[in-house]
């Protein structure tokens, strides 16, 4: 994850608070806020005795005092010095210059997190399901379907997306997203989280891309605002499935005993200003744990927290330590994707160690690769940007061999028992995370150089990309020479985000064999087929808006795309393409023939179908590539 463009001193703010502050302005305050929040983010930020202040001229100076999640969640944390205060430009700008905090990151911790789990669906601040005599719960009553209120939320939070996908970047400016904001937050208020979720993602990437931030990827901002749509379109319709409503904050339900096992710490850098670690555990059966320790920071937390202590147990084991250690629990407290919990009954003895060579590690990397990604992959099928079922961000686990760099990826060979080592599935592996305060493109650099090393990688699927792996920590192969030769201290793996691989762990050039190099990149059949045609025409609704789509429409389609489609086979991207840009183009007119405002609830309709075809066709081809490997093109 990346930064956010904002000024890295300034506090993450709910959007209740944004909405609030650019919705007391006038009119003509209105118009200036955009340029006045590029201005202000760029102003120093003074810190003393815990509140922030931050000069806005001779005679306005704005003050935040952030509460103690380190986040601004009430109107009276924000002041400005000035005559026009609290209805003024200045405090409005800085607010809207802050990161969007995330609601549940905000939120007051549960007194013990075995003592309150927060059923799906339900509102914050509802009372949990209660025991019954024999000290088990009762069954939640069967879903049917979100409330009237909660339809009005969705209804409401529908329009608003609608209205920023046909304004598009260049005039989604802060006040469509302080009604996006406000509409999130009304959604909260029913209880409708994951939509919440969704548009305060989509918020922060309109505000990357608006001011060209280096981390911004428009892929991301198109799935973040195909999943708000999608998701408040099918609650609007009262669609009772549970997963669309979400969950107001990680429940924890209780654990038992556990005995965990540490693989590896994984650098987090959020785009909300938060930043730290997760160190990744397996238990002995199989299971995936982690624990994390992610706080307002940004990038240089989340380097300092790569050796900070663990909340669990005594404190005396820090995450490097737990990457390489254990840990044997009891009244262990777990959220539904396996985050451990510290809560007043959790207690944690450090223990030895799982080697990668033994036990469910060892297991991990004796499964076929191609048979792993399938179960990640059906187990995402289907989930927005989140991706919301947690198998899907399992780790997965495999030897390999490597052939040569290709731009910023290494290709490399899976090594499989009874297979020769140049007839192995060719797959990519990709950086985690590219960011320069973290070691992973340097490690990158270093492997590239060394084509024939072996390498036991463990790593997270890439599921947008052609068989691509993003390792988050390596390790040496077993019995061979031609393998990374690591510290004793670092236990038979490096974190790649953490640990900086040197020359002296690497074999002799003379031990490596011979690979051949590569011999031309592997095609990606997502860029070799028609559909970037129907990528490009989605992304250019989102990035130039409305007016911009219609273009092929006036044009006649002189560039092709749509003959080009059919001629590839996809003749339902070419429909839909059509579809898109002549709904872009449509034009009412009133009783006295003027031309009226064009209707955003049929475009965003039609452009959501696009964007749905297109995740779904991407995915297939992409599982494809695994099912059949890249080594024979």
């Amino acid at each position: 994850m990346n930064t956010d463009q904002r000024n890295a001193g300034l506090p993450p703010v709910t959007a209740d608070v944004v909405a609030a502050a650019v919705e007391s302005l006038t009119a003509r305050l209105r118009k200036k806020l955009d340029a006045a929040i590029e201005s202000y983010a760029a102003l120093p930020v003074e810190a003393a005795d815990g509140v922030l202040r931050i000069k806005c001229g001779e005679d306005a100076e704005v003050a935040l005092t952030p509460g103690p999640a380190g986040a601004v969640t009430d109107a009276g944390q924000a002041v400005c010095s000035c005559l026009l205060a609290p209805r003024c430009l200045h405090r409005a700008a800085v607010l809207g210059a802050c990161p969007v905090a995330d609601a549940d990151a905000v939120a007051e911790p549960a007194p013990a997190p075995e003592d309150t789990v927060q059923q799906p669906g339900t509102p914050a601040g509802a009372e949990a399901v209660a025991p019954t005599g024999d000290g088990t719960p009762d069954e939640p009553p069967a879903p049917t379907g979100p409330t009237p209120a909660q339809v009005a939320a969705a209804t409401a939070l529908w329009a608003a997306a609608a209205a920023v996908l046909a304004a598009g970047v260049p005039a989604a400016g802060a006040v469509p997203q302080a009604e996006l904001l406000r509409a999130a937050h009304t959604a909260r208020l029913a209880g409708l989280h994951r939509a919440e979720a969704a548009a305060l993602r989509v918020v922060r990437g309109l505000r990357a891309a608006r001011a060209r931030h280096g981390g911004h990827r428009l892929a991301d901002l198109v799935a973040n605002v195909s999943e708000l749509l999608l998701t408040t379109a099918r609650l609007a319709a009262r669609d009772p499935d549970p997963g669309l409503v979400g969950t107001a904050r990680r429940a924890y339900r209780p654990g038992g005993g556990l005995r965990v096992h540490g693989v590896c710490r994984e650098p987090v850098i959020a785009a909300t200003g938060y930043g730290g670690v997760v160190t990744h555990l397996v238990s002995e059966d199989g299971r995936w744990f982690s624990v994390a320790d992610v706080k307002p920071g940004g990038p240089a937390r989340a380097r300092g927290a790569g050796t900070a202590s663990v909340a669990l147990g005594s404190g005396t084991l820090d995450h490097a330590q737990l990457s390489r250690g254990g840990l044997l629990i009891s009244g262990a407290t777990l959220s539904p994707d396996g985050r451990l919990g510290a809560g007043k009954g959790v207690r944690a003895t450090p223990v030895a160690g799982l080697p990668w060579t033994q036990g469910a590690l060892a297991a991990l990397f004796a499964r076929p690769l191609a048979e792993a990604v399938a179960a990640r992959l059906a187990a995402s099928a289907g989930t927005g940007p989140e991706r919301a079922g947690q198998a899907a961000d399992e780790l997965i686990g495999c030897d390999v061999v490597l052939v040569g760099a290709a731009g910023e990826h290494l290709l490399a060979r899976e090594l499989t028992a009874g297979r020769p080592q140049e007839d192995g599935p060719l797959i990519r592996l990709a950086p985690a995370n590219g960011h320069p305060d973290l070691a992973h493109t340097a490690n990158f650099r270093r492997l590239a150089s060394r084509p024939g090393l072996r390498l036991r990688v463990i790593g997270r699927l890439d599921p947008d990309r052609a068989a691509t792996l993003r390792p988050l920590a390596v390790g040496p192969v077993p019995d061979t020479e031609e393998t990374l030769r690591l510290p004793a201290e670092w236990d038979g793996h490096a974190d790649l985000g953490y640990d900086r691989i040197q020359g002296a762990h690497f074999p002799p050039p003379d031990v490596l064999p011979l690979t051949g190099g590569v011999v031309g990149v592997p095609p990606d059949p997502l860029a070799q087929a028609p559909l970037w045609r129907l990528r490009r025409l989605v992304e250019v609704a989102v990035s130039g808006g409305r007016r911009a789509v219609a273009e092929p429409a006036r044009d006649g389609d002189r560039a092709g795309s749509g003959a080009a489609l059919r001629r590839g086979g996809f003749r339902a991207a070419a429909d839909l393409s059509a579809a898109l840009t002549a709904e872009a183009d449509r034009r009412t007119r009133d009783v006295f023939g003027r031309t009226a405002e064009a209707d955003p609830d049929r475009y965003a309709q039609v452009w959501l179908a696009a964007a749905v075809y297109l995740a779904g066709t991407e995915q297939a081809l992409v599982q494809a590539t695994w099912e059949h490997g890249e080594a024979h093109v």
